[in-house]
């Protein structure tokens, strides 16, 4: 894997984590940045998983598999511990079939199934000029923006600032947009990897101010509300940048010191594994932060990550028990 690739997911992995720290700041306007960890996220998917080869049900199962012990490990964790109780089926399948307690794994599996459709027809279209330069995709990116607006201006409520809101359908257009920009620039990387300038540093740092300030000026001022869609659009300007900025630097990247790249690419590893241990069920809170918060800052900071990152790994290690056993059997025989 591309360094810079797992940098930004670790990025994207210390972004959602850090816009749930409420009550761990001095000021809770510093737990932010969950919505441009989860785009970052879903870009770094479509990056990853743009080589399609299997036929859709292998590679779907597969991905299920990747992703839903995981989160039903960290609900029984929390089942055993009383932070909820399932008190019907309907809520059971809620909790641990779809869309779970998580919103991310909700939206995830469902745009798995459009990406895949989009992904292997591109593939089938390998060989074209339309295809290798992205054209196509970007097409397709323009309708998806489209259909988005329309839905926006025909039926969104727009009485009042809610795009943002992760838990409702809207959301889906922005990460849809966000894997089909991952998938470009694997297409395009060679234009992206090591290009010098500063103005794409600049362009990004501008970006980033006017997306917080964008974010602040529609939540605070009800009059802004109908024109909510432009702070989604800026976003992914923003994610764009922080992508080509990252792919810029790839091979400075690649020379970090090893320490340092070990526990990027291990944060990259455990992404998921922090995702699930970090929520309270029931309440978006860090699980432990009702215990930790009143310590004075930053020590309560640093508590809640350690013990977060702590239970992540413990969790990565459970899941990726079988497969290691299996693996050192097969060698074994093998032998």
């Amino acid at each position: 894997m591309i360094f810079f690739i797992n940098l930004l997911r670790a990025l994207a992995m210390c972004l959602i984590t850090n816009s749930h720290y409420r009550g761990v700041y001095p000021t809770d306007l510093i737990a932010n940045g969950g919505l441009l960890g989860d785009v970052l996220f879903f870009a770094v998917s479509g990056f990853c998983l743009s080589n399609i080869r299997q036929p859709f049900h292998k590679w779907y199962v597969k991905r299920i598999f990747r992703i839903y012990p995981i989160i039903w490990l960290a609900l029984l964790f929390f089942l055993v511990i009383g932070q909820y109780k399932i008190t019907s089926a309907s809520q059971f399948f809620s909790y641990y079939v779809f869309p779970t307690r998580y919103h991310f794994i909700g939206s995830i599996i469902l745009l798995y199934i459009p990406y895949y459709i989009f992904a292997y027809s591109s593939k089938k279209l390998s060989g074209s000029e339309r295809f290798n330069n992205g054209k196509l995709t970007l097409g397709v990116m323009t309708a998806v923006a489209a259909v988005w607006l329309a839905v926006y201006f025909a039926v969104y409520d727009k009485t009042y600032y809610h795009i943002d809101n992760v838990r409702e359908p809207m959301i889906a257009f922005l990460y849809f947009e966000a894997m089909l920009t991952g998938f470009y620039f694997k297409q395009r990387l060679n234009v992206f990897k090591n290009k010098k300038g500063i103005i794409k540093w600049l362009v990004t740092a501008v970006l980033f101010c006017v997306y917080f300030i964008s974010k602040l000026a529609f939540s605070k001022k009800p009059q802004l509300s109908q024109l909510q869609f432009l702070n989604q659009i800026i976003l992914l300007c923003l994610m764009a940048g922080i992508f080509i900025c990252a792919a810029s630097i790839s091979d400075r990247l690649d020379r970090l010191p090893e320490m340092l790249k070990r526990t990027v690419n291990y944060l990259s590893a455990i992404t998921l594994e922090v995702y699930a241990m970090q929520f309270m069920v029931g309440k978006e809170y860090i699980i432990i932060v009702d215990a930790f918060r009143k310590i004075a800052f930053p020590l309560n900071w640093l508590v809640i990550t350690t013990v977060i990152i702590a239970g992540a790994a413990v969790l990565h290690c459970i899941v990726k028990a079988p497969g290691a056993i299996h693996k050192k059997l097969k060698e074994k025989n093998t032998d």
